[in-house]
């Protein structure tokens, strides 16, 4: 099979992740929790022929579709293939991605108008929450947990206590540059607190494959990079441009996605000026400096 293709990875005899490689730009991964009854969908996919593709991955396992969908947060690749698992199943998530996703319509269609996104119908989660609740599927407790402003405002986890499995959505990109420009570079670092004190050992990130808890020190590692370049940066005077042109990538060089270290920088910048954590930053100014970063071309959509 080629290496492009989505797979599953059983984690539990009632878990599996599924994973799109390579990871990139939306190329999300989902997973579904069922006891043989019940099903519990994480996340969807961007387009109308990957939602389709994870709907046949769920009844290749012999068990439902879903009757719950849970989005991580409302970025398209993780929610544009929501319509295509309702009116059977109910769309859950944070209060804030319910406010996000309805902002953000078909923004991945503006980013890359070329791309053939199908037939997507934004749907928005019918059931929202604040901060924590819990989901019994079967005999399996499953928690979303909201870590606060970290991605985006409107984030939340899936941390399964008694398999030691947690769906991290974006606030973990396995192999590629992690993205803060829509939520905070501090929530970040006290959203992988967060992570960590649920003691999972296996780890299922937004992007790129199954791993564990040595993700979190690897994207800490990265944050506190970006957290040094944006101080001297800021006091330099650079533009978060200039600040991203002259940074030496270091041990981070073999990430994918190193154009999004400009937005990370604005977001940066946005707390250094004393701007609320999540606070809108203009995403035309974010967007083309990434695309400047990138050698003046908009990153490639690999859906």
């Amino acid at each position: 099979m080629p290496a492009t293709d989505p797979y599953l990875v059983r984690l539990a005899p009632e878990v599996h992740a599924y994973v799109q490689p390579d990871g990139g730009w939306c190329l999300n991964n989902a997973g579904f929790v069922s006891d043989g009854e019940t099903t519990l969908l994480i996340d969807t996919a961007a387009t109308e022929r990957r939602a389709l593709l994870l709907r046949e991955a769920i009844l290749t396992t012999g068990v439902p579709l879903p009757r719950i969908v849970v989005n991580t947060h409302h970025h398209g690749d993780h929610t544009y293939g929501n319509g295509l698992f309702v009116p059977e199943a109910t769309v859950l998530g944070h209060d804030a991605c319910r406010e996000e996703q309805s902002a953000a319509g078909h923004e991945l269609g503006l980013a890359w108008p070329g791309k053939d996104f199908g037939a997507i119908r934004i749907t928005l989660p019918t059931v929202t929450y604040r901060d924590r609740l819990t989901l019994h599927v079967g005999g399996t407790e499953a928690r979303v947990i909201h870590p606060g402003v970290a991605h985006t405002r409107g984030d939340s986890v899936v941390h399964l206590p008694e398999r030691g499995i947690v769906f991290t959505g974006d606030l973990v990109f396995q192999g590629g540059t992690p993205f803060i420009a829509a939520g905070s570079l501090r929530g970040s670092l006290r959203a992988l607190d967060l992570l960590r004190s649920l003691d999972a050992s296996v780890v299922v990130p937004g992007h790129g494959p199954v791993t564990d808890p040595s993700a979190f020190d690897a994207t800490e590692e990265y944050l506190r990079y970006v957290t040094d370049l944006a101080l001297e940066g800021h006091t330099k005077g650079l533009t978060p441009l200039e600040t991203a042109r002259t940074a030496d990538p270091g041990r981070f060089a073999a990430l994918r996605e190193s154009e999004r270290l400009v937005g990370n920088l604005h977001r940066a910048y946005a707390e250094l000026d004393g701007l609320p954590e999540g606070s809108p930053l203009d995403p035309v100014t974010v967007f083309t400096d990434i695309a400047a970063l990138n050698g003046g071309a908009v990153p490639a959509c690999h859906a």
